[in-house]
């Protein structure tokens, strides 16, 4: 979880007043109140998230073994963040551990779920946790912050390279109005003629 800039002044006012009760400006109190809702909010949406992700793994499981690359994926990413793998994933990589990659994640499987049974043997909670989302958020230049940046001056390039002649046997690239040709209106139809009844 990430927090803002206003967000962490909002959490350091809070934990300060935790520190030294004093009374708080209605301001404060309201901001705390907000950085509070926030926080529920994206809890509850981290529990959408993982039951999600743990329908996604059990659609993959059931459309084995066409979906073997995508499930061995989604497996590998759920026991990285810490999933316990279930019996209906022992069975289907048992299924499929002809790969080496399948065979390997059978080994791990076992070992967890060999250490989650004698924990649960032993009164100890095995907290049930899910994957971790698969693509990770990346910060791209632009926005706010591309705004603020001073332009560089700009280094000349070097100049582009003419483009090489075709070989005899090669045909050049066609364009595209070569190989879709603009549509030709048809003519417009002559006028009727008229004849003269006799």
């Amino acid at each position: 979880m990430a927090f803002s800039a206003d967000e962490l002044r909002v959490l350091r006012r809070a934990l300060a007043n935790a520190l030294h009760p004093t009374p708080l400006p209605e301001e404060d109190v309201q901001d705390c109140l907000r950085l509070a809702g926030a926080v529920d909010e994206v809890v509850n949406e981290a529990g959408r998230l993982r039951a999600f992700l743990l329908a996604d793994l059990a659609r993959y499981r059931d459309a084995l073994p066409g979906s073997i690359s995508g499930y061995l994926e989604l497996l590998q990413d759920a026991l990285a963040a810490g999933y316990d793998p279930r019996p209906d994933d022992l069975a289907a990589l048992r299924a499929l551990r002809a790969g080496p990659v399948a065979a390997a994640l059978l080994e791990r499987c076992q070992v967890l779920a060999e250490r989650s049974v004698r924990a649960r043997l032993a009164g100890r909670a095995v907290p049930m946790t899910a994957p971790a989302p698969r693509g990770r958020l990346l910060a791209l230049r632009g926005g706010l912050a591309a705004a603020k940046e001073p332009e560089r001056p700009r280094t000349p390039s070097r100049p582009a390279e003419p483009a090489r002649p075709p070989a005899p046997g090669e045909r050049p690239m066609p364009k595209p109005s070569e190989v879709f040709p603009p549509r030709r209106r048809p003519a417009p139809a002559p006028p009727p003629e008229e004849r003269a009844v006799s």
